[in-house]
C-alpha cells in the first residue's frame, strides 16, 4: 500500500476521533449559566486537534521530501501552526516546525523558532541540538571568512551548552572537539576528545580524531600512542589508515605500509587506503609495488587524473619516459585546464634532454600566470615561482647562464620566500659559470633587499669565505649565535666554511655543536653527512664510510639525503678501486631516485670505468658532461676513458678542458693534488702526441 495513502487513512481516523470527542463534549455540556464577571481567557489545550494537524503536517512534509513542491511546504507549515495553536505548550511541535524550516531553506525562521524555545526553556536539550545542527549546516554551506567565523562561534556556543546539559554523550563531545579544532583552539579540542574517549574507550571516531589532532600538531608520538590503545582485534580499516598516516609523517614508511595493508584487508574497496599504501611504497623506494597499487586505483576510478600523474612520476624515476608521457597525456585529457600536468610533462622533457620543448611549455605557463606578479593570492605567486625556477634550471643545464639569471630574477617580485630562492639560484648560477665577482655582488644585493634574512646573510658570508675573506665571514656568522636551537643552521654553515678552508679542527667543533642542537632525525643525518665529507677530504676514508653508513641507517631510501649519501659513498670507494661492485650498486640506487643527476651519472660512469666496462662508462660520462661540462672532474674522467680506449687526442682535449676549469675555480674548491695529476697527464699526452706527429711527418 502506498505510504501516502496509509497516512491519509490515518489522518481520516484521527480526524474522526477528534470530531467524536468534540461531539461528546458538546452533548455532555450543561445548559449555559448566567453571565459571570469577565475573567482572563485561558487558552484551552486541544490534544486531539493538535495531533490531527500534526499528522497532516507530517504527511505534507514527507511529500515535500519526495516531490520538492513548495506549495506542499506551505501547507505543512500551516498545519504545524494550527497544531501549535491547539497545543501552544508543546516544544515538540515547535521543534518539528523549526526542522521543516531547515529542510525548506528558511534558516532565519528556523533559528527564531529554536531561540524562542530556549528563551522559554533554557535547558531544553532538543532545542539546543536543533540550533546547533542549524549552525553546523550553515557552516558547511558558507565559504571561509568572517561570516563563517561567526557561525562557527555560534555552533561552539550551542554545543558547549549541549555537553553541559548532557555530559554523557560521546558524539556531542566529539563534535565539540572538532569545532574547537576548526577554530584552532587545540587545547580545548584535545580536552573534549579525551573526554569522549573516557566515556567510550573503544570509540573509533574519538580515537582517530584525537590522533589526527596530534598529527596535525606534529606530535606523532602521541598520535601513535592513542591509536595503538585500540587492540588489534578491534581495529577497523579507518583506524589502520590513521595509523598509516601517522607513521608516514614520521617517515616510518615500512610501518605505514604495514598499517595500510591491514586497512585494505579489512576494506578491499578502500581507495584511500590503497592510495596511502602506494604513496608509502614510493617513499620506501618500492616503485614497482607502488605502480601496481596505482594501477588498481586507475582500474577502479579511470577518471582520477592524479593517479596517472603519480604513475608518470614513477615511470620518470625509472627512466621510462615514454610511459611517463603517455600517462601524463591521459591525465591532461581529464583535467585540460590544470597547470600541474603540463609542468610534469616539461619535467619529463627536461629529463630526456628535450630542452626546447620543456622551455616552451614553461614559457606558456609563465605567460598564463603574468597577473600573479602583482595581484591575486600568494599561492598563485608561488605557482608562478615554481614555473620560473624550473625554466631557469633548464637554461642553466644548457649552460645558458645569462638566460638563467634573467629568468631567476623574475622570482624576486613574488614574495620574500620566492625572492630568497631566486637570489640563491642566481648566486648558484654565477658560481656554476665560475663568475665569482658576480656571485658576490648578487649576494650583497640580496642582503640589501632582504636585510633581515639570516640565511641570505650566511650565503654572502660563505661566498666571502670562498673568495679569501674567511675571517670576516666567520666573525659575521658567529655574531648570529644566540645560544638556542636556532644556532644549528649557523653551526652547520660554519662547519661547511671551515671544511672548505681546510681548517679541520674548527670544522669538527662546529659540526659537533650543530649535532648537539639538532632535534630532528633529518637534521642529525645532514650533520653526519657533512662530517663524512670532511673525513673524505682528509683522506680518512674509513671514518668517512662510518659516517655515511650512519646516515643511510637513519634516512629513508628515497630521501634526497639518502641518494646523495649513496652516491658519495659509492664514488669514494670506486675512485679508490675498492668494493667496486658494491660501489656500483650504491650509485645505481641513488640514480633510481634521480636518474638524470649529472653527478650521479659521472659516478656510475667512473665505477664502470674502474670495472673495465668502457662502453657503459663512456655513455654515462658523456651524459654527465652534457649537463655539467664545466666540471673539471668530469672532463678528467672522460680524458682517462679516451686514453684507455686508444683515443689519445680526445683524451688530451678533455684533460686540457679540465686544467682550464681548475684554473677558473676559487681556492676553496680547488684540489691541488687532482689538478697536478691532470696537468701531468696532459703534459705527457702532449709530448707523446708531438712525437707521433713528428714521426708521421718523417714517414711522409
Amino acid at each position: 500500500m502506498n505510504r501516502f495513502f496509509r497516512l491519509s487513512l490515518m489522518m481520516i481516523a484521527v480526524a474522526s476521533v477528534a470530531v467524536a470527542q468534540t461531539s461528546q463534549r458538546s452533548e455532555a455540556s450543561p445548559e449555559p449559566k448566567p453571565a459571570q464577571p469577565t475573567q482572563p481567557v485561558q487558552h484551552k489545550v486541544d490534544k486531539a486537534s493538535a495531533y490531527y494537524h500534526y499528522t497532516l503536517a507530517h504527511m505534507y512534509e514527507e511529500m515535500v521530501t519526495a516531490y520538492g513542491r513548495s506549495d506542499l511546504a506551505a501547507k505543512a507549515t500551516e498545519e504545524y501552526r494550527q497544531a501549535i495553536e491547539a497545543d501552544p505548550s508543546s516544544e515538540f511541535l515547535t521543534s518539528a516546525l523549526a526542522e521543516l524550516y531547515v529542510k525548506t531553506g528558511r534558516i532565519a525562521d528556523a533559528v527564531r523558532e529554536a531561540q524562542d524555545i530556549i528563551k522559554r526553556d533554557p535547558k531544553n536539550l532538543e532545542a539546543h541540538k536543533l540550533l546547533g545542527r542549524i549552525y553546523l549546516r550553515s557552516l558547511g554551506d558558507m565559504p571561509g571568512g568572517s561570516g563563517s567565523d561567526n557561525i562557527l562561534k555560534l555552533a561552539i556556543d550551542q554545543y558547549e551548552q549541549i555537553t553541559k546539559l548532557d555530559p554523557t554523550s560521546v558524539d556531542d563531545h566529539l563534535l565539540l572537539g572538532r569545532l574547537y579544532r576548526l577554530n584552532n583552539d587545540l587545547q580545548k579540542a584535545e580536552g573534549e576528545l579525551q573526554t569522549a574517549i573516557k566515556l567510550d574507550p573503544n570509540s573509533e571516531e574519538a580515537v582517530t580524531t584525537l590522533a589526527m589532532l596530534y598529527t596535525d600538531e606534529g606530535d606523532t608520538a602521541h598520535a601513535l600512542k592513542v591509536l595503538s590503545s585500540i587492540p588489534d582485534s578491534a581495529r577497523s580499516a579507518k583506524l589502520y589508515s590513521a595509523l598509516g598516516a601517522a607513521y608516514e609523517q614520521r617517515k616510518d614508511y615500512k610501518n605505514a605500509i604495514d598499517a595500510y595493508k591491514h586497512a585494505i584487508v579489512l576494506d578491499r574497496d578502500n581507495l584511500d587506503a590503497i592510495r596511502g599504501l602506494a604513496e608509502n611504497e614510493m617513499n620506501d623506494g618500492q616503485l614497482e609495488a607502488a605502480l601496481e597499487q596505482y594501477k588498481v586505483i586507475a582500474d577502479s576510478n579511470p577518471e582520477d587524473a592524479q593517479t596517472y600523474v603519480r604513475m608518470a612520476d614513477i615511470y620518470r624515476r625509472q627512466g621510462k619516459y615514454d610511459q611517463a608521457l603517455e600517462n601524463l597525456k591521459r591525465a591532461e585529457t581529464l583535467v585540460p585546464d590544470t597547470m600541474d600536468v603540463p609542468y610534469s610533462i616539461a619535467a619529463v622533457y627536461q629529463a630526456q634532454g628535450r630542452y626546447d620543448e620543456a622551455a616552451k611549455i614553461l614559457q606558456d605557463l609563465i605567460k598564463k600566470t603574468e597577473k600573479s606578479e602583482t595581484g591575486t593570492s600568494q599561492a598563485d605567486r608561488n605557482n608562478r615561482a615554481i614555473f620560473v625556477e624550473r625554466l631557469g634550471m633548464i637554461y642553466r643545464e644548457q649552460e645558458n647562464y645569462t638566460a638563467a639569471v634573467e629568468t631567476f630574477r623574475k622570482m624576486l617580485t613574488l614574495g620574500d620566500e620566492n625572492a630568497r630562492s631566486g637570489y640563491q639560484e642566481i648566486i648558484d648560477t654565477y658560481r656554476d659559470a665560475k663568475q665569482w665577482p658576480q656571485a658576490t655582488a648578487a649576494a650583497k644585493e640580496a642582503i640589501q633587499k632582504l636585510p633581515n634574512d639570516r640565511d641570505l646573510r650566511m650565503v654572502l658570508d660563505a661566498q666571502l669565505a670562498d673568495t679569501g675573506q674567511l675571517d670576516q665571514a666567520v666573525a659575521d656568522m658567529r655574531s648570529m649565535l644566540k645560544g638556542g636551537a636556532e644556532d644549528r643552521d649557523v653551526y652547520v654553515r660554519l662547519g661547511i666554511v671551515y671544511t672548505r678552508a681546510k681548517q679541520w679542527n674548527d670544522a669538527l667543533q662546529a659540526l659537533a655543536k650543530a649535532e648537539e642542537v639538532s632535534t630532528k632525525a633529518d637534521d642529525k643525518a645532514y650533520v653526519l653527512f657533512l662530517r663524512g665529507d670532511l673525513y673524505q677530504r682528509q683522506k680518512n676514508f674509513d671514518a668517512a664510510e662510518v659516517e655515511f653508513k650512519k646516515v643511510l641507517s637513519m634516512t629513508p631510501p628515497t630521501d634526497p639525503q639518502a641518494a646523495a649519501t649513496l652516491n658519495y659513498l659509492g664514488y669514494m670507494n670506486a675512485d679508490r678501486g675498492v668494493k667496486l661492485e658494491e660501489s656500483l650498486n650504491l650509485i645505481k640506487q641513488a640514480l633510481t631516485f634521480e636518474p638524470n643527476n649529472p653527478a650521479y651519472l659521472d659516478s656510475v660512469g667512473w665505477a664502470y670505468f674502474k670495472l673495465g666496462k668502457y662502453d657503459l662508462a663512456e655513455d654515462n660520462l658523456n651524459k654527465a658532461a652534457s649537463h655539467m661540462g664545466s666540471d673539471p672532474t668530469v672532463q678528467e674522467h672522460l680524458g682517462d676513458l679516451y686514453q684507455k680506449t686508444g683515443r689519445l687526442k680526445l683524451a688530451a682535449a678533455h684533460w686540457d678542458r679540465a686544467v682550464q676549469e681548475w684554473n677558473r675555480t676559487v681556492p676553496a674548491e680547488q684540489d691541488s693534488e687532482a689538478f697536478a695529476k691532470v696537468q701531468q697527464k696532459l703534459d705527457a699526452a702532449k709530448v707523446k702526441l708531438a712525437k707521433e706527429d713528428s714521426s708521421s711527418k718523417q714517414q711522409q
